[in-house]
């Protein structure tokens, strides 16, 4: 499981600086209204706090009944801050959460983050892979949305 999280984390530091993340409950839905084809990889993530949201959890909900239907993987991280910690480049360092988006601004909604192909489409990235395996194995076991914890650095 350890190897998964660190493949996802590759993943999504990969995917970073080739404009291929998008980040946000409602950005994300957008995203796949518009063009869930291109869309290769979601990741829902909670922190204990989250589960008693229940609009977050009607989101959820709406999202991975979307990804099912058109066939990409699904993830569920229960490390927010962590993962908000990856997407602002910040990669190991504490930090207290209250991370903004990479230009500043706003702050930012790690709870649904979506992998999208690069439009080069050259992008073979093996982490990728080895997270699409992990999901794909998971569906074999009738877990559809498997769980993975993100450790702190």
């Amino acid at each position: 499981m350890d190897s998964v999280a660190k493949a996802l984390e590759e993943v999504l530091t990969a995917a970073l600086p080739q404009g291929c993340i998008t980040v946000g409950v409602y950005e994300a839905a957008k995203s796949l209204n518009v063009d869930p084809d291109n869309v290769v990889l979601c990741i829902l993530a909670t922190d204990g706090e989250d589960v008693k949201d229940v609009a977050l959890q009607i989101h959820f909900t709406l999202i991975q009944a979307f990804c099912c239907e058109n066939h990409i993987n699904i993830l569920r991280v229960n490390n927010t801050r962590r993962l908000a910690q990856i997407l602002c480049g910040a990669g190991g360092g504490g930090g207290g959460g209250g991370e903004r988006r990479p230009g500043g601004g706003e702050p930012m909604d790690p709870h649904c983050v979506l992998v999208t192909s690069p439009p080069s489409n050259s992008w073979k990235d093996p982490a990728l892979s080895k997270v699409n395996r992990f999901c794909r194995e998971s569906r074999c076991m009738d877990q559809w949305v498997p769980i993975i914890n993100l450790p702190d650095r």
